[in-house]
């Protein structure tokens, strides 16, 4: 019973809220570690009869047991926004009702500002790229791609998404982002010269309704995969963690930001939702 209300909670989530598929990966991450923890404290196997019977107590002593495993405060509020998410689908849709999932107070998480990169390592971080694996072709794919963030702003996902239909590039480009809303995004003559230069060295015949961006084995290029392509990067320039290939799309908002740009007009690049998220 509780498999087939997990089920169709995923499916709430992906259909109905349109998350993205990695919230609702991590969603169901949390819960699934919540359930494991469930089995072990009560002594027996997790069903929608011993979740509705949970006490507050039960709940604390979950939060309790991630703190003993050193899971930061982030992660811990992001398992009790999960866990609740799927508490009140249930009791939404009848399943079952249980008032202390709402006691839980969620851990407190420091506020961290986003933090851009500087023009100048923004720059090097781009030109370094091109040279630093061993192959040439993968250099001018890192290239393009890190391109693309910093030039149009993109998140990774939006970027790693686009077809290779959708090049060459025209003035604009139409971006499906979070919540499948679109945004149209100005694109730089530079951006297509950069792309144009990978996909000239890649070895791959790319089809028109296959990924824009593949990795070795010429499959659909996986974010880990560009993570760590960023890490060694930074690790060999000394810049900090927070050199990211997220920090691109910061440094494009904090870029444009001190050159006059209004900010509305940002938060319509970047395709938020709240001005508010706009100005972190």
């Amino acid at each position: 019973d509780l498999a087939a209300q997990i089920n169709a909670w995923l499916a709430f989530l992906r259909d109905e809220k349109r998350y993205s598929s990695s919230t609702v990966d991590s969603y169901l991450f949390d819960l699934e570690n919540f359930l494991s923890f469930v089995k072990v404290h009560e002594g027996t196997l997790p069903s929608i009869n011993v979740l509705s019977c949970l006490k507050l107590v039960d709940f604390r002593a979950w939060l309790s047991w991630r703190v003993e495993k050193n899971v930061g405060a982030a992660s811990r509020a992001r398992g009790v926004a999960g866990v609740r998410n799927f508490f009140r689908f249930l009791d939404k849709h009848g399943v079952m009702h249980n008032p202390f999932i709402d006691l839980i107070r969620l851990p407190k998480t420091p506020k961290l500002l986003p933090k851009p990169m500087t023009i100048a390592d923004t720059k090097e971080v781009i030109d370094y790229a091109g040279v630093e694996p061993k192959e040439y072709w993968i250099g001018k794919r890192d290239q393009a791609l890190f391109v693309l963030l910093y030039a149009c702003g993109l998140r990774i996902s939006e970027a790693l998404n686009l077809t290779r239909g959708q090049y060459p590039f025209t003035d604009v480009l139409v971006i499906t982002g979070k919540g499948k809303k679109q945004r149209i995004v100005p694109v730089l003559p530079a951006v297509n010269g950069v792309v144009e230069s990978y996909l000239k060295e890649c070895p791959y015949q790319l089809e028109r309704d296959k990924p824009l961006f593949v990795g070795k084995r010429g499959l659909k290029l996986d974010r880990a995969v560009a993570e760590r392509q960023m890490r060694n990067i930074r690790y060999a320039l000394g810049l900090p963690d927070t050199a990211t290939p997220h920090a691109f799309r910061h440094s494009f908002a904090t870029h444009i930001l001190a050159s006059g740009a209004d900010l509305r007009a940002i938060q319509e690049l970047l395709g938020h939702s709240s001005l508010s998220t706009t100005q972190k």
